[in-house]
């Protein structure tokens, strides 16, 4: 087998730092959690595998050669952008109500009846948050289902797998092992790469677990994720 190695490296290494809706799935997760965000990070490669099979066995040419098939996958991945926004935002908005109420209460006299009142029922905004505990499996699958359905219903990675993975084949070898061998070179690349920018945000967390910022966050990267998934839906 024959590849250019050194040039697909330089490709798919440009591809990872630039970021996509894949780099926002997991820097949020783990924001959220470290290993929620590895799960996320796990999920986005196992999507990227989808379309490592696809292209190997052909699937990826037909999907490209009707534009029916590749419409209804980039509109589906554009409505999955902008649920994931729109759960952002109202959680985002939630939060700051939380926040509010909290400071009103804290702005009048404490009550006999809240002094007495037993810590199971405390009101919501001084229950400690859970984002320093260790995530339940629901956490866990949630993150692999995120990061895996923003890659599987990315188009643009079935046209990588189909267009830029040939020009590095050589055509004296056998395509699809050649394809399996850099598709799952450009997978191994992706998980080490999740796993830094993972490590990255985990020394973040302490600077967005602050109210403001952590409210502030969540708009942010909502409104990013629809606006994202409203320019991939309006592409042409």
């Amino acid at each position: 087998m024959s590849v250019d190695l050194m040039g697909f490296l330089g490709v798919v290494l440009v591809a990872y730092v630039v970021p996509g809706p894949d780099f926002l799935v997991v820097f949020r997760s783990a924001i959220e959690h470290p290993a929620k965000g590895r799960a996320a990070g796990l999920g986005a490669q196992a999507g990227l595998c989808v379309h490592m099979l696809a292209a190997a066995v052909g699937l990826a040419v037909i999907a490209a050669r009707s534009p029916a098939v590749y419409e209804a996958v980039r509109l589906l991945g554009a409505a999955y952008l902008v649920h994931l926004g729109i759960r952002a935002v109202l959680a985002a908005r939630r939060s700051g109500r939380e926040r509010r109420s909290g400071r009103e209460r804290s702005a009048h006299p404490e009550r006999p009846a809240d002094r007495e009142r037993p810590a199971a029922q405390a009101p919501r905004g001084d229950i400690e948050p859970a984002k320093g505990r260790a995530p339940t499996g629901a956490q866990w699958r949630s993150g692999f289902a995120q990061g895996f359905l923003t890659n599987v219903l990315n188009p643009k990675a079935a046209l990588f797998f189909l267009s830029i993975l040939p020009q590095f084949v050589d055509g004296a070898g056998s395509t699809t092992r050649q394809i399996f061998f850099l598709g799952i070179l450009d997978v191994l690349i992706g998980i080490v790469y999740w796993f830094v920018v993972v490590a990255v945000a985990a020394r973040l967390r302490t600077l967005l677990a602050r109210p403001k910022v952590q409210h502030r966050w969540e708009l942010t990267t909502g409104w990013l994720f629809i606006a994202i998934g409203v320019g991939v839906a309006a592409a042409a």
